[in-house]
């Protein structure tokens, strides 16, 4: 391919240009069906192949050629955990910083089940409970009225309508409608869980995501400020480590980062009745309706028709895309700048980016 730097792992690459290798051995007595994880503080990630895996050979180039075309920095497969797919190009390496914008929604979805399983927050009560009054321009019955849920879910009742929806002043922050009541893509009410996590722990929202989250599973990265918004920037095998953690359902390599269940499951599934694709944060597939960011519309049928039912993700602005899917073991990175024009949440680029991917591994 033109002006692109990439590979895909050294044993695919060897298995398309007939060179040969002990490694190719090696893998092939792997276990399949056992999870792996890569060390911690280490770049050591396990490989497997394509054909070791009996995908399609020849789906694999049109792929590549289709996220390069569309703007990708960085795309990843995951199979059982081990790398078999790895591409990085347009000015991109293994090593670039790149931001996960609404994807890393997920971690703080993530980092609130930490902090409410250690008794720190809990989920039902008001999020005044930890910021304090005066937080919106609200009455205090009013914001006693919004629950942590609620800002898990998008469903705050603040007027999303306001001039600026990233806008986390007290002044930004009014009534439309009732709690609970109506789902909107609302990026202050979601902000501001950053601040509920430090009331409730009272520790820096940076530090406990540090110590209970990202150094748990060797990701790399940090939050950095950017007007309202804090955004999270890492290579994108930490995006993948975040991936295949909650492909574990919050376990790492026997290390129980989220050892509830209960939230996991919660966080993972429908989390209210206005969009039922939607939830602690995270986008689902297979449900029969969806609501967008921007848009009051509800939509008939899947979010992402061609991706499986199963599929959760972490979706951000410019076509940032975390992927996991259970029932094939997959973790799959997407980042780079946005395919098309449709910025926020999943996209047209989505479907056709997963009839690429059918056709490489079915």
């Amino acid at each position: 391919m033109k002006n692109s730097k990439y590979f895909v792992t050294v044993i695919l690459f060897c298995f398309l240009f007939g060179c040969s290798t002990d490694s190719d051995t090696a893998i092939e007595n792997i276990d399949s069906n056992k999870l792996y994880f890569p060390p911690i503080n280490s770049d050591e990630w396990q490989t497997n192949s394509i054909s070791n895996l009996n995908w399609n050979e020849d789906a694999l180039q049109p792929l590549l050629d289709f996220i390069e075309t569309n703007k990708t920095k960085a795309f990843l497969i995951l199979e059982n955990g081990k790398i078999v797919v790895e591409w990085y190009g347009n000015n991109t390496d293994a090593n670039s910083n790149l931001a996960w914008n609404s994807a890393a929604k997920t971690l703080v979805s993530f980092t609130a089940g930490i902090a409410i399983e250690e008794g720190f927050l809990d989920v039902n009560l008001p999020s005044s409970n930890y910021l304090g009054t005066g937080w919106s321009s609200l009455t205090t019955t009013q914001e006693q009225s919004i629950t942590v849920k609620n800002h898990l879910t998008m469903t705050t009742g603040l007027d999303y309508t306001v001039t600026n929806n990233n806008c986390t002043d007290p002044e930004c922050f009014t009534f439309k409608n009732l709690p609970g009541t109506f789902w909107y893509y609302h990026n202050g009410a979601y902000t501001i869980t950053h601040n509920i996590i430090e009331g409730a722990t009272q520790q820096n929202f940076n530090t406990y995501f540090n110590n209970k989250l990202k150094n748990m599973t060797g990701m790399q990265g940090s939050w950095l400020p950017f007007g309202y918004f804090k955004l999270y920037y890492s290579n994108a095998r930490s995006m993948a480590r975040f991936g295949l953690l909650n492909l574990n359902k919050g376990n790492w390599n026997g290390t129980s980062v989220l050892k509830s269940e209960t939230y996991f499951n919660e966080m993972t599934n429908t989390s209210q009745n206005s969009n039922k694709a939607y939830g602690y944060f995270w986008w689902l597939n297979g449900k029969d309706s969806y609501r967008l960011p921007t848009s009051e519309q509800e939509y008939t049928g899947k979010l992402i028709p061609n991706a499986p039912n199963d599929l959760i993700a972490g979706l951000g602005k410019d076509d940032q895309k975390l992927y996991v899917i259970p029932s094939k073991n997959l973790v799959i990175v997407r980042m780079g700048d946005a395919a098309n024009d449709e910025l926020l949440g999943p996209s047209s680029f989505d479907n056709i980016l997963w009839e690429k991917i059918n056709n490489l591994i079915n």
